[in-house]
């Protein structure tokens, strides 16, 4: 007798920019079951804060616990919640959204907001006398609750967009917190009227600066078992995306896209899955879609020492803190999606994160881009990059040699004397390590105490690389090559049995040339 062969799964529409769960449920899209954690939320209390990076599926999150709420039983069909959730009671639910649109000032900010409550009185056809806005949300929540009989379900999302669209102009970004703090004060007093509250976005404000005396929201951000509220877990990939992974590289699609953790499941960026998906191919979608020039700034202004962002420590108040005034670049990587939980360390009263790029996409796509900044939006970058790669395919020491001098021989002249990036003492090992960063190599950096030096291993290809560059001005002591003897790095790599190559790197940041190069092979 032959084996029965299991059916293959059919596949399925992509839910590629669909936000709507009821065009999800009823186009036959894959859907990755989220009601068992939002069951969770609802029984464990009723007002919460949800912060993730932009694309990572927060606006269908929110439509999803609309319908849940709204009792309409079809669209979950197959679902946790279809067994789970008492379908005889529905609730009347107020969205509010700020995901359309831009806007530039605190009069457009107030008009939106109007526009808004005047169309959520039309909805439930109630009156309101009161004129100003949180008189107006405060009389519809309690007019509505009264009109059903049934408390109101709050649901904000993108509550952040009007600061973070003017986070360049500090003025403008200060008016619209406070505008937003006028509307989302309200929900605390209304707490009578309110059954569940759910506020999401990107970044997390302050609950001083935006939120305050909202002392019942809870942040579960980095609660350990939300980690997963967004985003697919590898279980969801091996599972519900099945039907799309023959021909793809499962290893591959980890590397990529998997390693967003906030303190409990690592998850993949949904838009990344679902774009690989569609077209075959290994690409940086998300970090594609917005351009970080904002975080490149900060990045630049704050002399960030590039080698040290992928073992980023940060305490736990710095990491959830996020003001106009004061723009710690330890949050923004963190809140925006470019660095995620490595591990945390509780310290008494206190928690100390590591942070880590989360996947292969990020470290190579934010590095690229910050080798821009570091050497003046060059033209050189990016051909230099591919010369890198191809070089060390071919192990060709000379050609990396003269490579290596052409990285900071690029730089243009007027650039360098007149940029402060420059000037910093990290910023020559930067560039040297955001080059091999941003092709996304296996790199493991032994010690990156010391400005003036890198210490670097690459795994690449089946060969070891250890790289000892060294700024000639800033860490004068001994040849780079016999450092790397000395200090036995080569030893940990040696149960590899692959070829190892030391090789030491100097550098005199007064004639902008490598003036030593040397290379052992053992």
């Amino acid at each position: 007798m032959h084996p029965i062969r299991p059916t293959p799964l059919p596949r399925r529409k992509l839910p590629i920019g669909i936000q709507t769960f009821a065009r999800l449920r009823e186009d036959g899209c894959y859907y990755v079951d989220k009601t068992p954690h939002i069951l969770r939320l609802i029984a464990e209390g009723t007002h919460y804060f949800l912060s993730r990076p932009r694309r990572f599926g927060k606006s269908l999150l929110i439509d999803t616990i609309a319908e849940l709420f709204e009792g309409n039983q079809a669209l979950f069909a197959g679902l946790h919640a279809e067994a789970h959730w008492d379908w005889s009671q529905r609730s009347p639910v107020v969205r509010i959204s700020f995901g359309a649109g831009v806007l530039h000032s605190r009069e457009a900010l107030d008009i939106k907001i109007e526009e808004t409550l005047q169309y959520l009185q039309q909805r439930w056809g109630v009156a309101c006398a009161q004129r100003s806005i949180s008189g107006r949300f405060a009389e519809l929540l309690q007019q509505i609750h009264a009109q059903t009989g049934q408390r109101v379900v709050v649901l904000v999302d993108e509550y952040d967009k009007p600061i973070l669209d003017n986070i360049t102009d500090s003025d403008t970004a200060r008016q619209m917190r406070d505008g937003l703090r006028n509307l989302y004060s309200v929900i605390k007093d209304a707490d009578a009227h309110i059954r569940f509250a759910m506020l999401t976005g990107v970044s997390k404000f302050s609950k001083v600066s935006l939120f305050s005396g909202l002392n019942n929201l809870r942040d579960i951000t980095v609660s350990c078992e939300y980690s997963a509220l967004c985003g697919y877990t590898d279980a969801d990939v091996d599972t519900v995306f099945a039907p799309e992974l023959p021909g793809l590289d499962r290893t591959e699609i980890r590397r990529w896209y998997n390693g967003y953790n906030w303190t409990g499941q690592s998850v993949y960026n949904p838009f990344d899955l679902l774009l690989l998906f569609q077209e075959r191919q290994f690409k940086p979608y998300w970090f594609e879609t917005g351009t970080p020039t904002f975080l490149i700034d900060v990045l630049t202004q704050h002399h960030t020492f590039t080698p040290e962002l992928g073992q980023t420590v940060a305490m736990e108040d710095l990491l959830s803190t996020f003001d106009v005034d004061a723009l710690a670049p330890e949050a923004l990587l963190f809140q925006a999606g470019y660095l995620t939980i490595a591990s945390e360390f509780a310290m008494g009263a206190r928690i100390e994160y590591t942070l880590k790029y989360p996947n292969l996409e990020v470290q190579a796509s934010l590095n690229g881009a910050l080798l821009k900044a570091l050497k003046g939006g060059t033209s050189a970058t990016d051909r230099q990059t591919g010369q890198l790669y191809r070089l060390l395919q071919a192990n060709d020491f000379s050609g990396l040699h003269t490579l290596f001098g052409a990285f900071f021989a690029s730089i243009p002249n007027d650039w360098y004397r007149n940029s402060p990036i420059a000037r910093y003492e990290g910023y020559w090992a930067s560039v040297f390590y955001s080059h091999f960063a941003a092709l996304g190599l296996d790199i493991r950096l032994e010690d990156v105490t010391h400005h003036g030096r890198i210490d670097m291993t690459v795994l690449f290809s089946g060969h070891v690389y250890l790289f000892e560059f060294k700024v000639v001005e800033l860490a004068p002591q001994g040849k780079a090559l016999a450092q790397i003897f000395q200090r036995g790095y080569a030893d940990k790599y040696r149960s590899r049995h692959e070829p190892i190559h030391l090789i030491g790197v100097e550098f005199s940041q007064q004639t902008r040339s490598v003036v030593g190069f040397e290379v052992h092979s053992v």
